[in-house]
């Protein structure tokens, strides 16, 4: 299985306080738990999320030609690993939002889904790909909800080192 990272180059961070919130974190979301933690207070995040890019076959199980359209149609992309959630044909990672006090527990209150399907197909093989994105909301807020194009453009990553 191909890997494929995907790198979100986070900027305009809403503080570490904003609105209602303190001590706010940004960070993905690794099964259920937080992870990459980055203070929403810095001037700019970098996540990286490694992806397993799998081709997905009907199973041809209630199918009258067993499967042959869906060879026919050819195979979709799914994606799998730690940070993979939702359901095939609907993939997504998630960006997730918390406080996290000094000595105090991490606790979630709003998440943005990045849909997987959104990564151009001629993208996949690339190793690595990456988009800016803004982490700001249009009230000052951490950007939640669904993550979708034009508002997220993914490119193949600019080399890094020498």
């Amino acid at each position: 299985m191909p890997l494929l990272t995907l790198r979100i180059l986070g900027h305009d961070l809403p503080g570490a306080d904003c609105g209602e919130f303190r001590h706010v974190h940004v960070g993905t979301q690794r099964g259920r738990e937080p992870d990459q933690l980055v203070s929403a207070g810095a001037a700019g995040a970098v996540f990286e999320i490694p992806v397993e890019t799998v081709t997905a076959v009907g199973s041809g199980v209630g199918s009258a030609d067993g499967g042959a359209a869906d060879e026919a149609a050819g195979a979709a992309p799914d994606f799998r690993g730690p940070y993979v959630q939702g359901r095939r044909g609907a993939r997504f990672v998630y960006l997730t939002w918390g406080e996290l006090p000094p000595g105090g527990d991490f606790e979630m209150f709003r998440r943005a889904k990045i849909f997987l399907a959104d990564v151009p197909s001629e993208l996949l093989d690339a190793g690595t790909v990456e988009t800016p994105l803004g982490l700001t909301d249009a009230a000052g807020l951490p950007l939640c909800a669904a993550v979708r194009p034009p508002m997220i453009t993914w490119a193949v990553a600019a080399r890094t080192g020498a």
